[in-house]
């Protein structure tokens, strides 16, 4: 039987969820862009609006956890913090407002330039938070241990 806490569960599964919601917004993105009928792509866009909560949850939950375990190891943790304020500014300040223009945009048919400028910056930033994410989860892993590697140490801040 593990003695793990309910902490120590939380965490990988609220930020291993909020991974994959990343992913499936991107790939939805990608995919309904190159194959989709404009309506295709409005209902894209208020999908991913309306999933936004969802996403915040598993990122705050990951987020608070990761804060609450990380007495034990200052420095890795300092570097997993360093990643996550990048990816709360690029959330706030570019993902979300994003999403609400590109609904906006898309329910109008008003696939101009405006609309691709603003997807295109929406990728960009989304494969950010998702690389930088998928290096949280690995050093992670290597903390505890799931996986083999050694975890990145503090100098190589964000890489």
């Amino acid at each position: 039987m593990s003695h793990r806490s309910p902490l120590h569960r939380l965490h990988p599964l609220a930020g291993g969820l909020g991974l994959v919601t990343i992913v499936v917004f991107q790939l939805a993105t990608v995919l309904v862009e190159a194959f989709g009928l404009p309506a295709d792509i409005a209902a894209v866009k208020v999908a991913i609006l309306w999933s936004l909560p969802v996403l915040i949850l598993f990122l705050a939950g990951a987020g608070a956890s990761g804060a609450r375990l990380s007495q034990a190891n200052q420095d890795m943790s300092a570097l997993k913090a360093a990643r996550m304020k990048v990816v709360a500014g690029n959330g706030l300040l570019i993902l979300v407002p994003a999403a609400f223009f590109l609904a906006w945009k898309a329910e109008a048919q008003a696939f101009d330039f405006w609309f691709y400028a603003v997807q295109a910056v929406e990728l960009g930033a989304g494969a950010v938070n998702l690389v930088l994410l998928a290096r949280n989860m690995r050093d992670g892993l290597a903390r505890t241990g799931r996986r083999q590697r050694e975890a990145m140490t503090p100098p190589e801040a964000l890489s």
